[in-house]
Protein backbone atom coordinates (compact mmCIF):
# COMPACT_ATOMS: atom_id res chain seq x y z
CA UNK A 1 0.00 0.00 0.00
CA UNK A 2 2.93 2.35 0.62
CA UNK A 3 5.11 1.57 -2.38
CA UNK A 4 5.76 4.66 -4.50
CA UNK A 5 3.06 6.64 -2.65
CA UNK A 6 3.16 10.09 -1.05
CA UNK A 7 2.16 10.57 2.60
CA UNK A 8 1.39 13.96 4.13
CA UNK A 9 1.56 14.37 7.93
CA UNK A 10 -0.10 17.54 9.20
CA UNK A 11 1.34 18.74 12.49
CA UNK A 12 4.24 16.60 11.42
CA UNK A 13 6.82 18.12 13.78
CA UNK A 14 4.88 17.13 16.92
CA UNK A 15 5.32 14.02 19.04
CA UNK A 16 3.23 11.77 16.80
CA UNK A 17 4.62 13.15 13.54
CA UNK A 18 8.22 12.67 14.66
CA UNK A 19 7.52 9.07 15.72
CA UNK A 20 5.65 8.05 12.57
CA UNK A 21 8.37 9.67 10.47
CA UNK A 22 10.95 7.54 12.27
CA UNK A 23 8.83 4.46 11.53
CA UNK A 24 8.22 5.14 7.85
CA UNK A 25 11.28 7.01 6.59
CA UNK A 26 12.85 3.73 5.42
CA UNK A 27 9.59 2.30 4.03
CA UNK A 28 8.65 2.03 0.35
CA UNK A 29 6.98 5.44 0.40
CA UNK A 30 8.19 7.63 -2.43
CA UNK A 31 7.75 10.85 -0.44
CA UNK A 32 6.84 11.95 3.06
CA UNK A 33 5.58 15.51 3.45
CA UNK A 34 5.74 17.31 6.79
CA UNK A 35 3.33 20.24 7.19
CA UNK A 36 3.60 22.47 10.26
CA UNK A 37 3.99 26.07 11.41
CA UNK A 38 7.21 25.47 13.34
CA UNK A 39 10.29 26.13 11.20
CA UNK A 40 12.64 25.38 14.11
CA UNK A 41 11.24 21.88 14.61
CA UNK A 42 11.29 21.36 10.83
CA UNK A 43 14.97 22.23 10.78
CA UNK A 44 15.62 19.81 13.66
CA UNK A 45 13.89 17.00 11.74
CA UNK A 46 15.72 17.94 8.55
CA UNK A 47 19.06 17.59 10.33
CA UNK A 48 18.05 14.35 12.04
CA UNK A 49 16.78 12.66 8.88
CA UNK A 50 19.05 13.55 5.98
CA UNK A 51 16.68 11.94 3.47
CA UNK A 52 15.69 13.21 0.05
CA UNK A 53 12.41 11.40 0.61
CA UNK A 54 11.23 14.02 3.13
CA UNK A 55 9.80 17.38 2.04
CA UNK A 56 8.87 20.16 4.44
CA UNK A 57 6.01 22.61 4.04
CA UNK A 58 5.45 25.69 6.20
CA UNK A 59 1.71 26.12 6.57
CA UNK A 60 -1.25 26.28 8.92
CA UNK A 61 -4.43 24.22 8.62
CA UNK A 62 -6.35 27.38 9.49
CA UNK A 63 -5.28 28.81 6.12
CA UNK A 64 -6.59 26.79 3.16
CA UNK A 65 -4.21 28.40 0.69
CA UNK A 66 -1.16 27.50 2.77
CA UNK A 67 -2.02 23.80 2.94
CA UNK A 68 -3.08 23.28 -0.67
CA UNK A 69 0.47 22.79 -2.08
CA UNK A 70 1.16 20.10 0.54
CA UNK A 71 -2.13 18.29 -0.13
CA UNK A 72 -2.02 18.29 -3.94
CA UNK A 73 -0.42 15.12 -5.22
CA UNK A 74 -0.59 13.34 -1.83
CA UNK A 75 -2.00 9.82 -1.76
CA UNK A 76 -2.50 9.60 2.00
CA UNK A 77 -2.81 12.03 4.91
CA UNK A 78 -2.30 11.53 8.64
CA UNK A 79 -3.99 14.58 10.18
CA UNK A 80 -2.30 15.27 13.53
CA UNK A 81 -2.32 19.09 13.56
CA UNK A 82 -4.17 20.26 16.66
CA UNK A 83 -4.17 22.37 19.79
CA UNK A 84 -3.94 19.73 22.53
CA UNK A 85 -3.15 21.47 25.82
CA UNK A 86 -6.23 21.46 28.05
CA UNK A 87 -5.42 24.62 30.11
CA UNK A 88 -4.43 26.65 27.03
CA UNK A 89 -7.63 25.73 25.22
CA UNK A 90 -9.68 26.61 28.33
CA UNK A 91 -8.37 30.17 28.24
CA UNK A 92 -8.37 30.49 24.44
CA UNK A 93 -11.29 28.32 23.28
CA UNK A 94 -11.72 30.06 19.92
CA UNK A 95 -8.13 29.23 19.06
CA UNK A 96 -8.97 25.56 19.67
CA UNK A 97 -12.00 25.92 17.39
CA UNK A 98 -9.94 27.56 14.64
CA UNK A 99 -7.31 24.81 14.59
CA UNK A 100 -9.20 21.68 15.62
CA UNK A 101 -12.56 22.30 13.95
CA UNK A 102 -12.07 24.81 11.12
CA UNK A 103 -8.57 23.52 10.38
CA UNK A 104 -9.84 19.95 10.02
CA UNK A 105 -12.62 21.16 7.72
CA UNK A 106 -10.06 23.00 5.59
CA UNK A 107 -7.76 20.00 5.38
CA UNK A 108 -10.54 17.55 4.46
CA UNK A 109 -11.99 19.93 1.87
CA UNK A 110 -8.57 20.21 0.24
CA UNK A 111 -8.00 16.45 0.45
CA UNK A 112 -11.32 15.59 -1.21
CA UNK A 113 -10.77 18.18 -3.93
CA UNK A 114 -7.28 16.78 -4.60
CA UNK A 115 -8.51 13.17 -4.74
CA UNK A 116 -6.46 11.95 -1.77
CA UNK A 117 -7.08 8.23 -1.31
CA UNK A 118 -7.07 7.84 2.49
CA UNK A 119 -7.10 10.20 5.45
CA UNK A 120 -6.68 9.21 9.10
CA UNK A 121 -7.54 11.93 11.63
CA UNK A 122 -6.20 11.81 15.17
CA UNK A 123 -8.62 12.49 18.01
CA UNK A 124 -8.57 12.03 21.78
CA UNK A 125 -10.40 10.41 24.67
CA UNK A 126 -11.32 13.92 25.78
CA UNK A 127 -13.77 14.11 22.86
CA UNK A 128 -16.00 11.57 24.68
CA UNK A 129 -18.31 13.28 27.19
CA UNK A 130 -16.22 16.46 26.89
CA UNK A 131 -16.12 18.94 29.76
CA UNK A 132 -13.28 21.17 28.55
CA UNK A 133 -12.70 23.33 25.48
CA UNK A 134 -10.07 21.04 24.01
CA UNK A 135 -12.32 17.98 24.25
CA UNK A 136 -15.33 19.90 22.98
CA UNK A 137 -13.38 21.15 19.96
CA UNK A 138 -12.20 17.59 19.26
CA UNK A 139 -15.77 16.30 19.56
CA UNK A 140 -16.86 18.89 17.01
CA UNK A 141 -13.88 17.93 14.87
CA UNK A 142 -15.16 14.35 14.83
CA UNK A 143 -18.62 15.58 13.76
CA UNK A 144 -17.03 17.54 10.91
CA UNK A 145 -15.13 14.41 9.87
CA UNK A 146 -18.30 12.32 9.99
CA UNK A 147 -20.19 14.81 7.85
CA UNK A 148 -17.34 14.99 5.33
CA UNK A 149 -17.07 11.19 5.24
CA UNK A 150 -20.68 10.89 4.10
CA UNK A 151 -19.88 12.59 0.79
CA UNK A 152 -16.13 12.24 0.30
CA UNK A 153 -16.07 10.53 -3.09
CA UNK A 154 -13.04 8.27 -3.38
CA UNK A 155 -11.40 9.74 -0.26
CA UNK A 156 -11.67 7.29 2.63
CA UNK A 157 -11.68 9.12 5.97
CA UNK A 158 -11.38 7.47 9.39
CA UNK A 159 -10.70 8.55 12.97
CA UNK A 160 -8.47 7.26 15.76
CA UNK A 161 -8.90 8.08 19.43
CA UNK A 162 -6.28 7.47 22.06
CA UNK A 163 -5.66 8.41 25.66
CA UNK A 164 -2.58 9.53 27.55
CA UNK A 165 0.48 8.91 25.39
CA UNK A 166 3.58 8.36 27.51
CA UNK A 167 6.18 11.04 26.98
CA UNK A 168 4.15 13.11 24.51
CA UNK A 169 4.26 16.90 24.67
CA UNK A 170 2.38 18.14 27.72
CA UNK A 171 1.95 14.72 29.34
CA UNK A 172 2.50 14.42 33.06
CA UNK A 173 5.41 11.94 33.11
CA UNK A 174 8.07 14.37 31.79
CA UNK A 175 6.86 16.78 34.47
CA UNK A 176 7.33 14.12 37.16
CA UNK A 177 10.83 13.37 35.86
CA UNK A 178 11.80 17.05 35.91
CA UNK A 179 10.44 17.52 39.41
CA UNK A 180 12.41 14.51 40.66
CA UNK A 181 15.63 15.76 39.05
CA UNK A 182 15.15 19.15 40.68
CA UNK A 183 14.76 17.46 44.05
CA UNK A 184 11.20 18.61 44.65
CA UNK A 185 7.91 16.86 45.24
CA UNK A 186 5.84 15.40 42.43
CA UNK A 187 2.60 17.37 42.06
CA UNK A 188 -0.47 15.17 41.66
CA UNK A 189 -3.86 16.69 40.97
CA UNK A 190 -5.92 13.87 42.50
CA UNK A 191 -4.42 10.48 43.52
CA UNK A 192 -7.43 8.37 42.48
CA UNK A 193 -7.69 9.98 39.04
CA UNK A 194 -7.19 7.39 36.29
CA UNK A 195 -5.85 7.71 32.76
CA UNK A 196 -5.36 5.35 29.84
CA UNK A 197 -1.71 4.44 29.29
CA UNK A 198 -0.15 3.82 25.89
CA UNK A 199 3.20 4.38 24.25
CA UNK A 200 3.83 6.64 21.28
CA UNK A 201 4.72 3.53 19.26
CA UNK A 202 1.26 2.10 20.05
CA UNK A 203 -0.38 5.33 18.88
CA UNK A 204 1.39 4.89 15.54
CA UNK A 205 0.23 1.25 15.41
CA UNK A 206 -3.36 2.44 15.94
CA UNK A 207 -3.15 4.95 13.10
CA UNK A 208 -1.62 2.37 10.76
CA UNK A 209 -4.38 -0.11 11.68
CA UNK A 210 -7.05 2.48 10.86
CA UNK A 211 -5.19 3.37 7.67
CA UNK A 212 -5.22 -0.24 6.51
CA UNK A 213 -8.67 -1.38 7.63
CA UNK A 214 -10.79 1.77 8.02
CA UNK A 215 -13.91 2.50 6.01
CA UNK A 216 -15.36 5.97 5.65
CA UNK A 217 -16.42 7.42 8.99
CA UNK A 218 -15.00 4.61 11.13
CA UNK A 219 -13.66 5.35 14.62
CA UNK A 220 -10.83 3.13 15.88
CA UNK A 221 -9.81 2.79 19.53
CA UNK A 222 -6.97 0.72 20.91
CA UNK A 223 -7.68 -1.23 24.07
CA UNK A 224 -5.35 0.22 26.65
CA UNK A 225 -4.77 -0.33 30.36
CA UNK A 226 -5.36 2.41 32.90
CA UNK A 227 -3.46 3.62 35.93
CA UNK A 228 -4.10 5.85 38.93
CA UNK A 229 -2.04 9.01 39.07
CA UNK A 230 -0.54 8.19 42.46
CA UNK A 231 0.60 4.78 41.17
CA UNK A 232 2.06 6.46 38.09
CA UNK A 233 3.96 8.93 40.26
CA UNK A 234 5.34 6.16 42.49
CA UNK A 235 6.44 4.19 39.42
CA UNK A 236 8.36 7.18 38.07
CA UNK A 237 9.96 7.64 41.48
CA UNK A 238 11.02 3.98 41.61
CA UNK A 239 12.62 4.19 38.17
CA UNK A 240 14.60 7.20 39.36
CA UNK A 241 15.81 5.50 42.53
CA UNK A 242 13.23 6.97 44.93
CA UNK A 243 10.97 4.19 46.27
CA UNK A 244 9.10 6.58 48.55
CA UNK A 245 8.95 9.86 46.59
CA UNK A 246 7.34 12.96 48.04
CA UNK A 247 3.94 13.55 46.44
CA UNK A 248 2.08 16.85 46.85
CA UNK A 249 -1.64 16.90 46.04
CA UNK A 250 -2.63 20.14 44.32
CA UNK A 251 -6.24 19.51 43.20
CA UNK A 252 -7.75 19.37 39.71
CA UNK A 253 -6.66 21.77 37.00
CA UNK A 254 -9.03 23.57 34.66
CA UNK A 255 -11.20 21.15 32.70
CA UNK A 256 -9.93 17.87 34.23
CA UNK A 257 -12.05 14.74 34.76
CA UNK A 258 -11.59 11.92 37.26
CA UNK A 259 -11.49 9.44 34.39
CA UNK A 260 -11.37 9.59 30.60
CA UNK A 261 -13.47 7.56 28.16
CA UNK A 262 -12.46 6.20 24.78
CA UNK A 263 -15.97 5.01 23.88
CA UNK A 264 -19.31 6.31 25.08
CA UNK A 265 -22.05 3.90 26.16
CA UNK A 266 -23.82 4.48 22.85
CA UNK A 267 -20.67 3.79 20.82
CA UNK A 268 -19.80 0.68 22.79
CA UNK A 269 -23.27 -0.69 22.06
CA UNK A 270 -22.42 -0.85 18.36
CA UNK A 271 -18.66 -1.34 18.51
CA UNK A 272 -16.97 -4.21 16.70
CA UNK A 273 -14.39 -6.00 18.87
CA UNK A 274 -11.25 -6.54 16.78
CA UNK A 275 -9.04 -8.07 19.43
CA UNK A 276 -6.61 -5.28 20.32
CA UNK A 277 -8.95 -2.63 18.92
CA UNK A 278 -12.55 -1.47 18.85
CA UNK A 279 -14.07 -0.27 15.60
CA UNK A 280 -17.20 1.90 15.56
CA UNK A 281 -18.75 2.19 12.12
CA UNK A 282 -20.42 5.40 11.09
CA UNK A 283 -24.19 5.61 11.43
CA UNK A 284 -25.00 5.52 7.71
CA UNK A 285 -28.62 6.69 7.98
CA UNK A 286 -29.48 9.69 5.85
CA UNK A 287 -31.13 12.90 7.01
CA UNK A 288 -34.58 11.34 6.75
CA UNK A 289 -36.49 12.67 9.72
CA UNK A 290 -38.79 9.67 9.96
CA UNK A 291 -35.68 7.70 10.99
CA UNK A 292 -35.18 10.13 13.83
CA UNK A 293 -38.80 10.61 14.97
CA UNK A 294 -40.74 7.44 14.02
CA UNK A 295 -38.65 4.44 13.00
CA UNK A 296 -35.54 4.65 15.19
CA UNK A 297 -32.92 1.91 15.04
CA UNK A 298 -32.22 -1.41 16.69
CA UNK A 299 -30.40 -1.03 20.01
CA UNK A 300 -28.30 -3.28 22.15
CA UNK A 301 -29.84 -2.92 25.60
CA UNK A 302 -26.94 -4.53 27.43
CA UNK A 303 -25.99 -2.84 30.70
CA UNK A 304 -22.88 -1.04 29.52
CA UNK A 305 -20.81 1.70 31.12
CA UNK A 306 -18.81 2.86 28.11
CA UNK A 307 -15.11 2.12 27.85
CA UNK A 308 -13.21 4.35 30.25
CA UNK A 309 -9.99 4.52 32.21
CA UNK A 310 -11.73 3.32 35.38
CA UNK A 311 -13.17 0.05 34.02
CA UNK A 312 -10.31 -1.05 31.79
CA UNK A 313 -7.45 -3.24 33.06
CA UNK A 314 -5.70 -1.41 35.92
CA UNK A 315 -1.90 -1.42 36.19
CA UNK A 316 -0.04 -1.66 39.48
CA UNK A 317 3.24 0.20 40.06
CA UNK A 318 5.37 -2.71 38.88
CA UNK A 319 3.54 -3.01 35.58
CA UNK A 320 3.61 0.75 35.07
CA UNK A 321 7.40 0.58 35.51
CA UNK A 322 7.57 -2.13 32.83
CA UNK A 323 5.52 0.00 30.46
CA UNK A 324 7.65 3.08 31.07
CA UNK A 325 10.85 1.11 30.48
CA UNK A 326 9.47 -0.15 27.15
CA UNK A 327 9.18 3.28 25.55
CA UNK A 328 11.98 5.24 23.94
CA UNK A 329 10.24 8.55 24.63
CA UNK A 330 11.58 8.91 28.17
CA UNK A 331 15.04 9.54 29.55
CA UNK A 332 15.31 8.45 33.19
Amino acid sequence: MLRNKTLLITGGTGSFGSTVLERLVDSDLQEIRILSRDEKKQEDLRLKHASEKIRFYIGDVRDTESIRPAVEGADYIFHAAALKQVPSCEFFPMEAVKTNVVGTHNMLTAAIAAGVSRVVCLSTDKAVYPINAMGTSKAMMEKVIGAKARDSGKTRISITRYGNVIGSRGSVIPLFIRQMREGGAMTVTKPSMTRFMMTMEQSVDLVLHAFEYGSCGDIFVQKAPGARLDILARAVGALMGRNDPEIRIIGKRHGEKDREALLSVEELERAEDRGDYFRVKQDARSLNYSRFTIEGADRNDADLDGYHSGNTEQLNAERVCELLRSTRALDF
